[in-house]
């Protein structure tokens, strides 16, 4: 049986954790810290760091911020947003990142992720995609929090970066970022069987019930939650309980 694992996204701007909806109207929420080690003593498997306006605004990491969350917790910590080179990805493990996820950097540069994984590892480099879906029925790589499309086709992207290196696959569908509607089922299970290594599927969760459609119906074997947390709207121990009440193998 595959452990399916519930990770606790907090999105980061100002050094604050913020959340919108469709990557529009963020809002400022609490200090990430607090959030960080709340999350932990609940039962979360992972903890993701998500810098969501560094790559737009073009500026470094919040490498301070980083290190205090990193020496805060004890679980696994993925740190994501800025990295745009070997360099950020060195800096950003020295800081106490377990994993690294990378998006835009990997779209201006796919050697990234070779090189990276060559170096460190593919279980500590993740592959991030920000995808939408177009009016012709085609899934969309975006770019820079989700400001910039791309163009480029999302099954493809998928294939090369697991081909590149990548050890796993944060899979965020846009449209349902933040609505709470339920992670998208089809696209997260065309990805799944798509490629071998690991997705994490993102964007949507609003209740247990979609962290047990998205472990039933798809071959994920992570679920990414963030504003569901944030808001208080389920407890973590039930969306646990969803996850290891799911009787489905793959």
């Amino acid at each position: 049986m595959t452990m399916r694992k519930i990770i606790a996204c907090l999105d980061i701007d100002n050094k604050r954790v913020v959340k919108g909806k469709k990557f529009q109207d963020v809002k400022e929420l609490a200090d990430p810290i607090e959030l960080a080690k709340k999350y932990e003593a609940e039962g979360a498997d992972e903890l993701v760091f998500y810098d969501i306006s560094a790559s737009v605004q073009q500026r470094g990491m919040f490498l301070d911020l980083i290190r205090q969350i990193g020496e805060s917790i004890e679980i696994p910590f993925i740190v994501g947003g800025g990295i745009q080179t070997l360099s950020d990805v060195e800096l950003a493990i020295e800081a106490g990142a377990d994993k690294v996820s990378i998006n835009s950097g990997a779209l201006k540069n796919p050697d990234l992720l070779r090189e990276a994984s060559e170096r460190y590892g593919s279980s500590r480099i993740m592959l991030s995609m920000d995808v939408s879906q177009s009016e012709s029925g085609q899934w969309t790589v975006f770019a820079k929090a989700g400001m910039e499309d791309t163009g480029m086709d999302a099954l493809e992207w998928a294939k090369k970066g697991a081909q590149l290196g990548a050890g796993e696959i944060v899979l965020n569908c846009i449209d349902e970022d933040g609505m709470r509607n339920g992670y998208n089922l089809e696209l997260t299970k065309v990805v799944a069987e798509l490629v071998s290594i690991p997705v994490v599927a993102s964007g949507g969760a609003g209740c247990a019930e979609h962290i047990r459609d998205v472990f039933e119906q798809t071959q994920a074997q992570s679920a990414l939650v963030a504003s569901i947390l944030h808001f208080d709207i389920v407890a973590l121990s039930k969306l646990k309980e969803a996850a290891r009440g799911v009787s489905s193998e793959w």
